[in-house]
């Protein structure tokens, strides 16, 4: 009695664990396509035309005629590694290359809608990531390129964007 008691908590404590981490992955990348529905224009702030012109825009086409590996994918591509992300591999997810808005804000599958995104915290509790100096230097450090410098405090107001509260 004892062991069919153990294997059922057991087997309970193991489905609740594979829940735990199929919940973390359950956000799925939808693209920059999808945030420019939203983000575009100058009723909203020109978001979309203010990364379009940054060198995120372009982080994937530095990579053209060097030498790349797996390694530089993880800061040149959206969602490298991770299941619905860039593979490199894949034609599937080109539309993910280059240092897109769920790079740095997280897959945006369940914060996309717009009654979503107009309030933050739900925007939060939904997978929305609002970057700050630590997730920045994930990339943008001397791991890979040992003469970077980059200096937060003046490199945020160069790429910074928000939407005014009316819109």
């Amino acid at each position: 009695m004892k062991s069919k008691l153990s294997f059922v908590l057991a087997a309970v404590l193991l489905t609740l664990f594979v829940s735990a981490l199929i919940a973390q992955e359950s956000h799925t990348y939808v693209g920059l396509k999808t945030c420019k529905m939203c983000h575009k224009g100058e009723a909203k702030s020109m978001v979309f035309e203010k990364w379009e012109a940054s060198k995120h825009a372009q982080a994937a086409a530095v990579l053209q005629g060097k030498e790349v590996t797996d390694k530089c994918y993880g800061c040149h591509a959206t969602g490298f590694g991770k299941p619905t992300g860039f593979k490199s591999d894949s034609l599937a997810t080109v539309l993910l290359a280059g240092v897109q808005c769920e790079a740095c804000h997280g897959p945006g599958s369940d914060y996309k809608k717009i009654n979503v995104m107009k309030d933050r915290k739900l925007a939060v509790q939904a997978g929305l990531i609002i970057p700050n100096a630590e997730s920045c230097t994930q990339c943008h450090n001397t791991l890979h390129h040992k003469d970077l410098i980059f200096d937060y405090k003046t490199a945020w107001p160069q790429i910074a964007h928000s939407i005014k509260k009316s819109q």
